[in-house]
């Protein structure tokens, strides 16, 4: 079986989330079985990877899974399903709040009911003691049954963490204690489990490996051995190093690997990888995005694990395929940028070199699309809304938020701008060229500088410098010969992406998984196979 490891799967998803999702597609398409492995508790959970397209079968959630909770009937709780144990109580609607509230014949407060939108399908309810104190707080899984129950201490804060099988058994408790500086830390956790064995972790990675160990045993196969691709490194990267049984193991760079993308043998490790890369030698395969990557990580680390570069992103065949747009029948000086509103993806200098090239072409624009990174107060939206306002582009600039309409969006611009301080990919840009756009970015690290070929489907200009950027996009609006050329050229190199050339790089690792198995197998003296109870 092939697990990719995730913390969740939002609705408002990022690059790493989108890569995953490729990935499971392909599999999907190729008939290679895996599933999504999501470590951190959602009660949303399965609204969202439904709306992602995986399947509950295909889907193992951490929590899901102590809680015997992987598949579900949904049977949402409405606001009059609710039996609190009080006679005689009414409810007081607070629709500004998206809640109700329930009060006894006394006027003593029962419980805040938080709903969703619609005013009747129960998330949560606070319950009330009769001093007015909050004592238990219920989170209900989207499919409808109380998942997880919080009690709380006299001083209002979290004591204890309960999960629940849908049935209402309890199986995993959390322990909350103030540290020496006064803050609520976890203590400790309990698992009952299947068998009602009672297990107990000082830390959710202790948790999360003996997780990890479960699932390694229940699809184990003497014939082929479980891949794990780690995709977000702090989950798992201790725990799959030290699984109980053998299985092959991979780390997913999807980022730099130092804190200066610019520069690749920096002292400073990206913190998001540090521990993994320093233990790179313990997993059998590191893949990375690009090829510029995998060259920089074997000269800094030479590391045992054997490096794959597999682009993160897929240009599906029907967008390979698909009738191509002339520039003439664009929008005339519409850039787009899809990236989230943050700190790295630098889009306050994109509004910079939109600025000066607006002064050239008032026809131009710039729509920014991506839900806004809340950091240090919206810092980086802030940033660029002070250009937008400094520079008179209110007509100009605009943030049009999150959206899944790619096609329709990107096929009828024009152009596609990246300003980021550091990548791993951006799979943006590799959809931007697959819908002709001309593509325009910083010599970033990594992704950018490898997709965008400069003189071929758009230009890459010096790191940081936007009156760059703004002069290579000045050229093209003055020649209409070269735009073509460009969106010309941005369709074809789409090909390195499709379906078959990333299905094929996926297909050497997997290779390699197989070939090293026996070897494993051996030095691990594993010739039986384990209890096959519970495989699923």
């Amino acid at each position: 079986m092939n697990f990719f490891v995730n913390a969740s799967m939002q609705a408002q998803k990022s690059g790493i989330e989108h890569a995953q999702l490729k990935r499971f597609e392909l599999f999907n398409a190729n008939g290679e079985a895996s599933r999504i492995v999501i470590r951190d508790w959602d009660p949303n959970l399965h609204l969202n990877t439904r709306a992602a397209g995986i399947p509950d079968r295909q889907l193992i959630s951490m929590f899901d899974y102590f809680q015997d909770a992987e598949q579900v009937e949904d049977h949402p709780i409405r606001l009059d399903d609710l039996d609190l144990g009080v006679l005689n109580t009414h409810t007081q609607p607070e629709p500004e709040n998206s809640r109700t509230l329930i009060v006894a014949a006394t006027g003593q407060l029962v419980a805040r009911v938080n709903l969703l939108p619609d005013m009747q399908t129960v998330r949560s309810t606070e319950l009330f003691d009769g001093y007015n104190n909050l004592y238990l707080v219920e989170h209900y899984d989207s499919r409808g049954f109380v998942s997880l129950q919080q009690w709380y201490t006299p001083d209002n804060k979290i004591g204890t963490e309960i999960w629940l099988t849908p049935a209402g058994k309890p199986v995993l408790e959390s322990f909350n204690r103030d540290d020496v500086r006064g803050n609520r830390q976890k203590s400790g956790w309990r698992l009952t489990d299947r068998d009602r064995t009672i297990w107990e972790f000082d830390t959710i990675e202790e948790l999360t490996k003996h997780f990890l160990d479960d699932l390694n045993r229940d699809f184990w196969s003497l014939e082929k051995p479980n891949v794990f691709v780690l995709d977000r490194s702090h989950l798992a990267e201790w725990g799959l190093l030290y699984l109980d049984q053998p299985a092959y193991t991979v780390m997913h760079m999807h980022n730099a690997q130092t804190g200066n993308a610019q520069d690749p043998f920096d002292h400073v490790l990206n913190n998001n990888y540090e521990f993994a890369l320093n233990a790179l030698d313990r997993y059998d395969a590191v893949v990375s995005a690009t090829h510029k990557q995998t060259r920089d990580i074997v000269r800094r680390f030479k590391p045992r694990a054997k490096p794959f570069t597999i682009p993160v992103g897929v240009v599906p065949n029907r967008l390979l395929n698909a009738e191509r747009t002339p520039v003439a029948q664009r929008q005339f000086g519409k850039i787009v940028a899809f990236a989230r509103i943050a700190h790295e993806k630098h889009l306050d200098d994109l509004v910079r070199a939109v600025a000066i090239v607006h002064k050239g072409f008032p026809q131009v624009t710039l729509d920014l699309y991506g839900y806004p990174d809340p950091s240090d107060n919206y810092a980086a939206r802030r940033a660029i809304e002070e250009v937008v306002k400094a520079a008179h582009l209110e007509d100009v600039v605009t943030l049009k938020g999150y959206t899944n309409d790619i096609d329709q969006v990107e096929n009828s611009a024009m152009m596609f701008g990246v300003t980021s301080r550091m990548e791993g990919f951006n799979l943006a840009v590799m959809e931007a060229i697959a819908h002709g756009l001309i593509a325009f970015s910083y010599d970033v690290n990594y992704g950018p500088n490898e997709i965008v070929e400069d003189g071929v489907n758009g230009n890459v200009v010096p790191f940081n410098d936007y009156e760059a950027m703004a002069a290579a996009m000045l050229k093209v609006l003055r020649d209409p010969a070269l735009a073509q050329q460009y969106s010309t050229g941005a369709y074809d190199s789409a090909a390195r992406y499709s379906e078959q050339n990333v299905w094929t790089a996926w297909q050497k690792l997997l290779q390699d998984a197989d070939a090293q198995w026996p070897v494993k197998l051996a030095a691990n003296r594993y010739l039986t196979q384990p209890d096959e109870e519970g495989v699923r």
